[in-house]
């Protein structure tokens, strides 16, 4: 499983990443985008983050979109149609980036302190809001100094199963894909995309598919399979 590999490409969601796109019908947009000054109607915050999300949901598993994903910025000129200043749009910006941001827990920030003792580490990261709110969070957390490489699909507007970001990083890290090692948790984007990339994957989280070297429940028992030897 792991002879010859010297980097770990980690996918982020539902990998170290947790309670992230909390855009079900029990959230309440208003509240954050009220504490950033935002004057627009409460319902028409919440019928613009949900016209946006549902805007970039319908694409995002659309292969023709898969190297030219939209920008939030985008979603929401083409769902709102009336003219927003400038500040109102960075404000609903904010606001879908708040719910789209997951949380770090402490013990798989301490996994990932123990798995860069072993394997350089970068991660392939889908993300539909800019990327400034996740590095914030890899740097109050003290992770991000542990990788190597980063790819946000917010930069590029390549999004995974492409194998282009994951040959992104590789280029920063310098290795051969076989000297790699894909983590994550989805069969489609995560496994999909090594296998385009012609990189060896390993599923965590429950997803399972004959194709993963391995299977393991989570980050956290994969780490100690790697302690164990």
């Amino acid at each position: 499983m792991l002879i010859g590999k010297k980097a770990l490409l980690l996918d982020m969601n539902g990998t170290f990443m947790f309670g992230e796109d909390r855009f079900d019908d029990c959230q309440d947009f208003s509240a954050h985008y009220g504490r950033l000054g935002g004057t627009l109607p409460k319902e028409e915050i919440h019928q613009i983050i949900r016209a946006v999300y549902g805007y970039l949901s319908l694409r995002y598993p659309d292969e023709q979109y898969r190297h030219d994903f939209p920008s939030v910025r985008f979603a929401i000129s083409d769902v709102v149609d009336k003219v927003l200043a400038h500040d109102e749009i960075e404000r609903i910006i904010e606001t879908f980036t708040h719910h789209e941001l997951g949380f770090i827990p402490r013990e798989y920030v301490t996994v990932l302190h123990t798995l860069r003792k072993y394997f350089q580490l970068a991660a392939v990261i889908d993300i539909w809001s800019p990327k400034e709110a996740w590095v914030r969070i890899f740097d109050e957390t003290g992770i991000l100094p542990l990788f190597s490489a980063l790819s946000f699909s917010s930069d590029h507007g390549m999004v995974k199963p492409s194998a282009k970001p994951f040959k992104f990083v590789l280029t920063q890290l310098g290795i051969p894909k076989a000297e790699a090692l894909v983590v994550g948790d989805s069969v489609r984007r995560d496994l999909g995309g090594a296998k385009n990339a012609g990189i060896d994957c390993i599923l965590v989280g429950g997803a399972e598919h004959p194709d993963a070297c391995r299977t393991f429940s989570n980050l956290i028992e994969f780490t100690s399979a790697i302690e164990a030897g």
